[in-house]
């Protein structure tokens, strides 16, 4: 088994969760689930709802929702696979909670996603904001309902 290669992900609904265990499995990597210090609930999903939780939340870029656990060994990672549903058109802000609680120096990161029905708009340049200038990003992923062939074709191309 590769111990180089981390797969994390925040998943509100389970929907990104089976794209990163799949990432996870077809790649020999490790699973690290980015979990909020207080769970959301639909009624903070309702997307529909301008004073629900996440509509709050997406709206102040500035905002940092506490993560519950944290990555003890980071370092032991070489590359990090980073996933999460597409809010808003960009990653939900605790994506950047999680990137700022680390350093990515030299470390290769590969964002995925999964959405309803928006593709990344502007959330790299979210995201890159959050990290040292020496992380390397590769480009993001929409894995929509992404097959488990889908998956291995787009890690070998990305030659993992």
């Amino acid at each position: 088994m590769k111990h180089n290669i981390l797969v994390t992900y925040f998943s509100a609904s389970g929907v990104t969760a089976k794209a990163a265990r799949q990432i996870a499995e077809t790649a020999q990597a490790d699973l690290f689930e980015i979990l909020p210090e207080t769970p959301y609930t639909p009624a903070d999903l309702d997307w529909q709802n301008k004073n629900s939780r996440s509509s709050q939340e997406m709206t102040n870029k500035g905002f940092r929702p506490p993560i519950a656990k944290h990555l003890a060994n980071l370092e032991n990672y070489d590359t990090i696979f980073l996933g999460f549903p597409i809010w808003w058109y960009v990653a939900p802000t605790i994506i950047n909670t999680f990137l700022e609680s680390y350093d990515f120096t030299g470390k290769t990161v590969i964002p995925f996603a999964t959405s309803g029905g928006s593709g990344f708009g502007k959330t790299m340049e979210g995201l890159k904001a959050s990290c040292s200038d020496k992380t390397l990003w590769r480009p993001g992923k929409l894995l929509n309902g992404a097959s488990e062939k889908a998956i291995t074709h787009w890690l070998d191309e990305l030659s993992l």
